[in-house]
């Protein structure tokens, strides 16, 4: 009888061990870059300290191995920064959050204004990132910062930072690239669908635009001279964008 027990003790100990290995989640390896919509500043410099992805109701922190000041000026028409790698359960992701430090601020016609930041630098910023995490998989998300609407001017001539952030992933990244030229037209392009503008690139000097994280659909492309140059607007409509596809629009030439 005692054999018998510790025999069926043995076997309670094994099917324990694999109900716990059956219990082991996988993990996945995040990695985390940024880039920027455009705006009409010398620069927007950003003091980003900590990053955080919420996973399964957990906040785990991102490997960031260069904290501290970013011009997002650097990063838009598709160029971006990597920020680190965070290795987390599989499951699902529904946020993320950006804790900033107090060195934030706008160039000007040359001249620095500083970053008002009320509750940045306290919780810091969250925004969604919603994805299910397979075990074993790699994944790349974009933290996209609009500089433009991220600034706000006050009556008295000072700026607050009211961040405008969106992410997209290569799972949900429609593209769309072209040139623009003369660049004495100074135009600016615009992604449209029928509701809204959706994104707007500076072109750089050589006239290449990008737009990056783009719902699938239809948009109106919108050349926007502008009004000094005596360059007219041209648009092109019908432009599809797949995710995972990058929608080619070639050289747009506008003319007086």
């Amino acid at each position: 009888m005692k054999k018998l027990f510790v025999i069926g003790s043995g076997i309670c100990l094994l099917f324990l061990a694999s109900c716990n290995d059956s219990d082991e989640k996988g993990t996945a390896t995040v990695n985390v870059r940024l880039t920027d919509g455009p705006a009409a500043y010398n620069a927007v410099n950003i003091d980003i300290q900590r990053i955080e992805i919420n996973s399964n109701g957990e906040w785990t922190a991102l490997n960031f191995p260069n904290p501290g000041v970013y011009n997002l000026l650097n990063f838009k028409n598709g160029t971006d920064v990597v920020l680190g790698q965070a290795i987390l359960p599989e499951g699902n992701v529904s946020q993320m959050r950006m804790v900033l430090g107090p060195n934030n601020n706008v160039v000007v016609n040359g001249v620095t204004h500083p970053l008002q930041t009320p509750s940045a630098q306290q919780s810091g910023l969250k925004f969604n990132w919603h994805q299910t995490l397979a075990a074993n998989g790699a994944y790349t998300v974009w933290i996209d910062f609009d500089a433009g609407r991220s600034i706000v001017t006050t009556g008295n001539g000072s700026y607050i930072l009211k961040p405008v952030i969106r992410t997209f992933s290569e799972l949900t990244n429609g593209q769309i690239k072209g040139y623009v030229q003369p660049q004495a037209a100074q135009t600016v392009v615009h992604a449209i669908t029928a509701a809204d503008t959706l994104a707007t690139a500076i072109p750089n000097p050589d006239g290449f635009f990008m737009f990056s994280g783009l719902p699938q659909g239809n948009y109106t492309v919108s050349y926007d001279a502008d009004n000094s140059t005596g360059y007219a607007d041209e648009n092109v409509s019908n432009v599809s964008v797949t995710f995972g596809q990058i929608t080619d629009l070639g050289t747009k030439t506008l003319h007086q």
